[in-house]
């Protein structure tokens, strides 16, 4: 199955400072059909704007990775790590038993992010944040894992939960093909390009929900970037 979610039909909220389509319910966006997709269960489109950001706030329980796709942003958090994850690159902040943590945009241009949550199958652990470089050369042509609940034998940034967090970069022409156990949940957008999923089209920053898929082929229309969860 796979449900192509249009982009002006994700929610929206435009604070200003801060534009966002939420591909689930999230903040004062609810809609009872999307409340998540198995383990995932937000995925928010961002643009901050220069000089902005997200003060101090607290999370538990949830395991939240940040791809930044223009600009970068700059992490600081209650356990003393300082970061700047630019674009291409990955964050991932395990909030656990709890953490306050503050986003900022301070840079002089917007930063694009997605910020992707996801259900943690383990509670009650210490919080934890990573950052990683993901060159791009490194997903061209194919899918990279950037964030695993398996990361020593993904190469990967460690998330507390069954899911991997993947990427492609393709010139118009090439596919991809993602192989999983059909029984789980897999949610993708191509933030730049159209593309075609098992033959369904999709326009750049749609939703592709997908599930009782066991090989996923992800061809490119455009030149495009495709990013990919899978999990439970």
């Amino acid at each position: 199955m796979i449900d192509i979610r249009p982009f002006d039909t994700l929610g929206h909220a435009n604070h200003g400072w801060l534009d966002a389509r939420h591909h689930f319910s999230f903040a004062s966006y609810h809609d009872p059909d999307r409340m998540g997709w198995g383990n995932i269960r937000v995925w928010n489109d961002d643009t901050i704007a220069a000089q902005s950001g997200f003060p101090p706030h607290p999370h538990n329980d949830m395991e939240i990775v940040t791809f930044v796709r223009s600009g970068a942003i700059t992490h600081q958090d209650s356990l003393g790590n300082k970061g700047r994850t630019a674009a291409g690159d990955v964050q991932v902040m395990s909030a656990g038993t709890g953490i306050t943590h503050a986003e900022y945009n301070v840079e002089d241009e917007a930063t694009t992010l997605f910020q992707i949550w996801i259900i943690p199958d383990r509670r009650g652990e210490a919080p934890g944040w990573g950052q990683r470089e993901f060159p791009k050369a490194g997903r061209e042509g194919g899918f990279a894992i950037l964030a695993s609940g398996t990361p020593e034998e993904d190469d990967a940034l460690s998330i507390r939960t069954d899911a991997k967090v993947v990427a492609a970069t393709l010139k118009a022409g090439q596919s991809a093909t993602w192989t999983s156990d059909g029984s789980r949940h897999q949610y993708l957008v191509a933030p730049t390009g159209r593309i075609r999923v098992n033959g369904q089209e999709a326009q750049p920053r749609d939703g592709v929900a997908i599930t009782g898929e066991p090989e996923i082929v992800v061809e490119a229309l455009d030149d495009a970037e495709i990013v990919m969860v899978d999990a439970r």
